[in-house]
């Protein structure tokens, strides 16, 4: 039996670990900091693995209480609790062994800058926030876990808050997410509205219970409660998971530091939603709308994002984009009820995106921080570590036969291509394509990277910016030290091979159990489970599957333009020369967002200023003290001073008075 205890300490040894990092920095220094912070975060990953063995090979049940009861309003109760089962249990190991990854990492990569122990009070913080998000056994904890994961996202991403493009970063994540975030907890209060409990056992043995009930959201038209709910929810998972069209605040988040590029986009925030998702199975299969909306979404992601991807030249943004593809693939499974193959791939592209961001530090670190592939090349020579575990990771990206991301994407595929659920056809192109693009963008990164010549030089002096952004460097580049390789390695490992030993029981052995509910009628990965005989068989059967000859196209082409005849791709970009401006604009999503929501709100706040403020307010303030000064004005002077004009004034008046009444007394 799982203890309370031991998931008490699990979720809190990061927060201990940041707290005492952040506010302790003078008393514990940079090493101490830095080791608290590790350490803390390696505690948590062994009682994952505890938990994980428990409820797998232990026979243990499934942990679904409250530690406190946090506040209690009428008949609704709310605590903080853990619900622990075979999903939360995957989540729990890839979040604490990819950001013991990071943490590990990071004393390489940040040891020279002054914001070293700042930077793991934040990591740590971040990896406590996405563990309670994961551990939340009711919505509100949920939305807290949710919450606190933004906000300290913004704090990474602004990590080098001087520099005004990482402020700028920062603020944009932020505010996007809240746009995200307005529609999750209305999603969550329709929650409440509908069950009267905020408690997922509650919610979801009831979730038959929303089939045929409607709400007038706009009177006189009834919606689905069960499609508004999913819809809201959904709303909150394209915020945090970056999904058309709250996607662009994720490439912009590469001005934070690298390893926290990789952690929010490798196993943490991003992933956030596609759990998300997930866990409310029970509330999705109510809704083939909902379901059909997240498949839309989930596919244009995935290959229209990709396709940007193609036209980068800086290196992490590169991978942002394939980020941005990859979630897409997500939750386009997630939209064919193949929850299960959602979760799969999202455990496997943690471990080799995160490789591949990590992989893209260590060139950036032997690179003097130039992040810019056009002024690289022919690094495998002088970092070989890095350059096999990056095609590893890339590899593994483009699911080669046999690499991990083979065994999840590849299903993702057959499983939409399996689903008649409106939009199916159009995302299993989608997909399908994306699978060209996808290797297009990767080998070229890599034959970019370190193939071909040498396209920097070593200067020495070379210290100014200007020298910088021309591929000046000061020193050669070379390898990078064993905190920063050792990391690569240990992600690479499970890169190539967790594939072959978890694709049948978590696909086809009904591994998940109760904690995905899918419908007879929605079951994908049934039907798919007829077809499939073990993972060597589908290594050898996919030689003859298309996905595979499309990658093989797209290492060809890449291969030919970008290792043999670089020029190429320089005259392919004029000869389609709007295709590529509009890549290069990013379909000019920020600047409709900027000129409708940035410029439009300055110039409605300028009209209620004028019309409001201006005209009314200030007017009738204005207006006031114009009357007050012009009565003070002619009153002053009837204040002179002198005895005899007041005397005067009162004769004056007393015989006006007298007169008065004169008057009335003959009428």
């Amino acid at each position: 039996m799982i203890s309370q205890t031991l998931l008490v300490v699990l979720a809190a040894a990061p927060l201990v670990g940041a707290l005492i990092a952040g506010l302790g920095r003078k008393q514990v220094g940079r090493a101490g900091a830095a080791a608290i912070a590790i350490i803390s975060v390696a505690l948590s990953f062994a009682l994952s693995c505890v938990v994980f063995y428990q409820l797998v090979w232990g026979g243990a049940p499934v942990f679904d209480g409250n530690v406190y009861t946090w506040l209690e309003v009428g008949k609704l109760t709310i605590g903080i609790g853990f619900l622990v089962d075979r999903l939360t249990a995957i989540m729990l190991v890839t979040v604490t062994f990819v950001s013991l990854m990071v943490h590990i990492y990071t004393i390489g990569y940040m040891r020279d800058d002054p914001g070293f122990q700042r930077f793991f009070a934040y990591i740590a913080l971040f990896t406590f926030s996405m563990l309670m998000l994961v551990l939340a056994n009711n919505f509100l904890q949920l939305f807290v876990g949710w919450e606190l994961v933004g906000l300290v996202s913004y704090l990474l991403i602004g990590f080098w808050f001087e520099r005004p493009t990482a402020s700028a970063a920062a603020l944009k994540a932020f505010i996007v997410n809240r746009v995200g975030d307005f529609g999750f907890i209305l999603g969550i209060a329709a929650v409440l509205y509908a069950f009267h409990t905020l408690d997922y056992s509650t919610v979801f043995a009831n979730a038959d219970s929303l089939s045929g009930r409607t709400i007038e959201v706009v009177g006189g038209h009834p919606w689905s409660l069960a499609t508004l709910i999913c819809l809201l929810l959904f709303v909150g998972a394209c915020g945090k998971s970056a999904q058309v069209p709250l996607h662009v605040w994720l490439p912009d988040s590469m001005e934070g530091p690298t390893p926290i590029s990789a952690l929010i986009h490798a196993a943490t925030m991003v992933t956030a939603g596609i759990f998300m998702v997930a866990r409310m199975s029970p509330l999705y299969e109510m809704s083939t709308t909902a379901l059909s909306v997240v498949l839309i979404v989930g596919a244009t992601t995935a290959f229209f994002m990709g396709l940007v991807g193609i036209v980068q030249n800086d290196i992490k943004r590169v991978i942002a984009y394939s980020t941005l593809s990859q979630l897409g693939y997500m939750v386009v499974a997630l939209g064919v009820s193949a929850y299960a193959a959602g979760i799969f791939h999202l455990m496997t592209h943690a471990f080799f995106k995160a490789l591949l961001f990590l992989g893209a530090g260590s060139v950036i670190v032997a690179m003097h921080h130039e992040q810019d592939m056009r002024y690289m090349g022919g690094l495998r020579k002088r970092m070989p570590i890095t350059w096999i575990t990056m095609w590893i990771g890339s590899l593994a990206l483009v699911a080669t036969p046999g690499f991990s991301g083979f065994y999840s994407k590849d299903q993702i595929i057959e499983a939409v291509g399996e689903s008649h659920i409106f939009g199916a056809t159009y995302a299993y192109w989608c997909v399908l394509l994306g699978v060209f693009v996808t290797s297009l963008y990767s080998f070229r990164l890599l034959y970019m990277t370190f193939h071909g010549k040498e396209r920097f030089k070593v200067v020495h002096g070379a210290h100014d910016s200007h020298d910088h952004h021309q591929g000046m460097l000061a020193h050669a580049p070379k390898e990078s030290p064993w905190v920063i390789t050792v990391p690569l390695v240990l992600l690479a490992i499970p890169s190539v091979v967790i594939g072959w030993f978890t694709i049948k029981p978590l696909l086809y052995g009904g591994w998940f159990g109760d904690s995905i509910k899918v419908l007879p009628a929605h079951d994908v990965l049934a039907a798919m489970a007829h077809e499939f005989h073990g993972p060597w068989a589908m290594f050898l059967h996919s030689f003859i599957s298309a996905p595979f000859w499309i990658a093989v196209a797209g290492f060809a082409v890449a291969t030919y333009v970008y290792l043999f005849n670089p020029a190429l791709a320089d005259r392919a970009a004029r000869m389609f020369l709007p295709v590529f401006k509009m890549l290069t604009r990013k379909y000019w999503v920020d600047e409709v967002y900027y000129n409708l929501f940035a410029r439009g709100g300055i110039k409605l706040g300028r009209l209620f200023w004028k019309g409001t403020d201006v005209g009314v307010f200030d007017g009738a303030v204005n207006g006031a003290a114009f009357v007050t000064e012009r009565s003070s004005r002619v009153l002053r002077r009837l204040q002179t001073g002198f005895l005899y004009h007041y005397a005067f004034v009162m004769i004056v008046g007393l015989v006006l008075l007298l007169g008065g009444l004169w008057y009335w007394g003959l009428r």
